[in-house]
This record gives C-alpha cells, sequence and structure tokens, in this order.
C-alpha cells in the first residue's frame, strides 16, 4: 500500500467513525431519555459510550491483529486529546458550568482509572486477566450512573417538580421516532466497524512507511482520527449551553476508554506496551489532574483555562515529535 493510499484509508475510515459516532449518538441519547436519564448521565455514559466507540472497534481490531501499541497508544492519546484538545476548545469557546456531581463522583473515578491501567502496565504487558477488570469496572460505573439518574428522575416526579425539556420530549415521542433512533443505533455501529478497519490499516501502513513506531502512530494520528465525534459532539453541546454534556462526555469518555476500551481490547487479545513508557503515562495523568484542577476552582470553566489546555496540549504533541 502507498503512502496516498494508507492517507485515503486512513481519511475515509475517519469520516466514517465520525458520522456513525454522529448516529449512534443520536439515536442512543434519545432513547436513554426516553427512559429518564438525566442529560449529564447521558453525557457521562451514553454519549461517552458513543463516543469512544471509534477507539473500542480500533482497539479491539489492533489488539487482534498484533498491533498492541496502536491499541494503547489510541486510548491514551485520546484521552490526553480529551482533556487537553476537547475539554480546551470548549472551554475557550465558552465558559462551562461544572455540576457538583461530577467533581465527586466521576472525576475521582477517570483519575483512579488511569491509575490502576498504569498499575497494570507496570510489567509491560496488560494481561486478559486485567482486562477483564477494567471491563467489570465499566459494567458497575455505567450501572451505578444510570441508576443514581433514575432514582433522581423519580425523586422529581413524586415531589411534583419539572423533569429536564429533554426528558420529557423523549418521553413523548412517537412510536416511529423511537424505531429511527434504534435505526440510527445499528447504523452507526456498522459505519463504525467498517471506519475502524480502514483507519487501522492505513495507520499501521503509514507507520511501515515511514520507519515510525506504532506506538506514535496510536498516540497521534490514530488518536486525533478517534477522537473526532467527541471534539465535534463536545464543541455542539458548549455551543448550545449544554455544559453538562459537553464536560459529562469528555470525562465519562476517558473513563469509558481505560474501562471499556482497553479493557476489551486487551480480553481479545494481551496489549504490550512497548514504545509507550513511563512518561507519557504521566502526561494522561499530570493533563487529567491540571483540568481537575480547574472544575474545581469557580464552579465553572473560564476562557484562560481552556487555552492553558490547549497549550498543554500543543507542547505534548511537539515533544512526541521531538523526541
Amino acid at each position: 500500500m502507498t503512502l496516498t493510499q494508507s492517507l485515503l484509508y486512513m481519511g475515509g475510515g475517519v469520516v466514517l467513525l465520525v458520522a456513525g459516532a454522529e448516529a449512534l449518538v443520536r439515536g442512543a441519547a434519545a432513547l436513554a431519555l426516553r427512559f429518564g436519564i438525566t442529560p449529564l448521565v447521558v453525557g457521562l455514559t451514553v454519549v461517552a459510550f458513543g463516543t469512544s466507540s471509534p477507539e473500542l472497534v480500533v482497539s479491539v481490531k489492533a489488539a487482534i491483529g498484533g498491533n498492541g501499541p496502536v491499541a494503547l497508544g489510541n486510548v491514551i492519546g485520546s484521552n490526553i486529546a480529551n482533556l487537553g484538545l476537547i475539554v480546551g476548545v470548549s472551554a475557550a469557546l465558552s465558559p462551562l458550568a461544572v455540576d457538583r456531581r461530577l467533581l465527586t463522583r466521576d472525576v475521582p473515578v477517570m483519575v483512579g482509572s488511569m491509575l490502576l491501567l498504569w498499575a497494570f502496565l507496570g510489567n509491560g504487558v496488560l494481561s486478559s486477566f486485567e482486562g477483564g477488570i477494567l471491563a467489570c469496572g465499566i459494567v458497575l460505573y455505567t450501572f451505578w450512573g444510570v441508576m443514581s439518574s433514575r432514582r433522581e428522575t423519580k425523586a422529581a416526579r413524586e415531589a411534583s417538580e419539572d423533569l429536564p425539556i429533554a426528558v420529557e420530549d423523549a418521553m413523548a415521542a412517537p412510536v416511529w421516532k423511537v424505531a429511527l433512533q434504534v435505526g440510527l443505533v445499528f447504523g452507526g455501529l456498522a459505519m463504525l466497524v467498517l471506519g475502524a478497519g480502514y483507519l487501522v490499516d492505513g495507520a499501521v501502513s503509514i507507520a511501515q512507511t515511514l520507519g515510525v513506531s506504532e506506538a506514535i502512530i496510536g498516540l497521534t494520528l490514530v488518536a486525533i482520527g478517534t477522537s473526532l465525534p467527541e471534539l465535534a459532539t463536545t464543541i455542539v453541546a458548549a455551543a448550545r449551553g449544554h455544559g453538562e454534556i459537553a464536560l459529562g462526555g469528555a470525562i465519562g469518555s476517558n473513563v469509558f476508554n481505560i474501562l471499556g476500551v482497553i479493557g476489551p481490547a486487551a480480553i481479545a487479545a494481551p496489549i504490550y506496551s512497548e514504545g509507550i513508557g513511563w512518561p507519557v503515562m504521566a502526561v494522561m495523568l499530570g493533563m487529567a489532574v491540571l483540568t481537575t484542577f480547574f472544575l474545581f476552582s469557580g464552579g465553572k470553566t473560564r476562557r484562560w483555562e481552556g487555552f492553558v489546555l490547549l497549550t498543554a496540549y500543543a507542547g505534548y504533541l511537539w515533544w512526541l515529535v521531538a523526541v
């Protein structure tokens, strides 16, 4: 495969991933709201899973194909991009209100999952057993979030309080809309699987042609490509004033990337951390700590904080290329 063909494969894969994630998010979010799940939890679970689905199919395919560094680099690079690029762009465009539940429940889970992954990779390999532990974590996290949301919705009904408008509208949707939403979910999944194949094949071919390590390709080209759905979703949510979905999608996506993406990928085949050492893991954790500090200060993000995150992300990319 020539370099031009590889780039075309990657470009076509990214287009399919973005379109598939958009369809999946639209359908799944509407279905979730119909069952009384609040917008914040939709962002933390449904939207986060939908926008992380490119990482999932790409990483599983890479792991099965013996390209472990692509799978691991994809997840770590996507997590760094979610905080530095995506939260940075969103905060720079419009200040985002920070929900207290995000700080007390979901941010600690994000940081904790990063530390757990780092510990598991201490011996240079993520085993299938360790992947199973991570995968169990995402099941518990999702169940916890959905049950908490449904309790809040039930309490609001019993207290005769108004439900969020998005929830009320979804519950009143006609049957044909529900069928359309289900079709969007399955159509989106099909595009994601096809797009992932193109993206991984193109990325591995580029690495072989240019003599660049698969880890670097995973940390940069593949990570940014699979993060495009998060970027598009978060910017749209921020522009429309849905800060809870914007931040929830970014934070939730990082949790899903580690527990629900690299976990199943390691179950499919053990993943070796060749080319991805502790400095990259430290960058991911450092970006998480910086973002957490900004979220805890003032109850909302500020534009200058967004620019700081973007600058940090640009510095990270420069460091990868320079090293």
